[in-house]
C-alpha cells in the first residue's frame, strides 16, 4: 500500500483504508466518518457530477482551469468497466448497474474542463 510506502504508522494506514472504502457507499453519513463522508461528496462531483451546486461556480471554473478534466471520463469509465466485468461482486459493478458511464458524461464539470 502506497502509506506503507510513505512510512506511515499502521494505525494511520488503516484509517485511510476505511475512509477510502466508506466512500464507495452508497452514502456515508458525517457523524458517523466525516472523511469518509467529504471524500464521498467530493467524488461524486468529481466523477458522477453529483450536487454540482455545492461550490460556486466561479471556484469551480478556477479549479478546472488548474486542474483540467482531459479524458478524466473515458479513462475512469473504462477502467471501471474493466474491474466490473472481472469482479461482478464488487463497488465497480454495482456503478456500472447504476449508471455511472452515463454519468462520468453528463457531468457539468465536462463541460466547464
Amino acid at each position: 500500500m502506497l502509506t506503507a510506502g510513505a512510512g506511515w504508522p499502521a494505525h494511520r494506514r488503516d484509517r485511510v483504508l476505511e475512509v477510502i472504502v466508506r466512500h464507495n457507499w452508497p452514502s456515508v453519513d458525517p457523524a458517523l466518518d466525516a472523511e469518509g463522508y467529504l471524500l464521498e461528496v467530493a467524488t461524486g462531483l468529481d466523477i458522477s457530477g453529483a450536487r454540482p451546486d455545492a461550490l460556486p461556480a466561479g471556484f469551480r471554473r478556477e479549479v478546472l482551469a488548474a486542474h483540467p478534466r482531459g479524458t478524466l471520463a473515458a479513462e475512469f469509465g473504462s477502467c471501471v468497466r474493466d474491474q466490473a466485468a472481472r469482479k461482478p461482486d464488487t463497488a465497480a459493478k454495482r456503478l456500472v448497474d447504476d449508471g455511472l458511464i452515463h454519468k462520468l458524461a453528463a457531468n457539468p464539470l465536462e463541460r466547464l474542463g
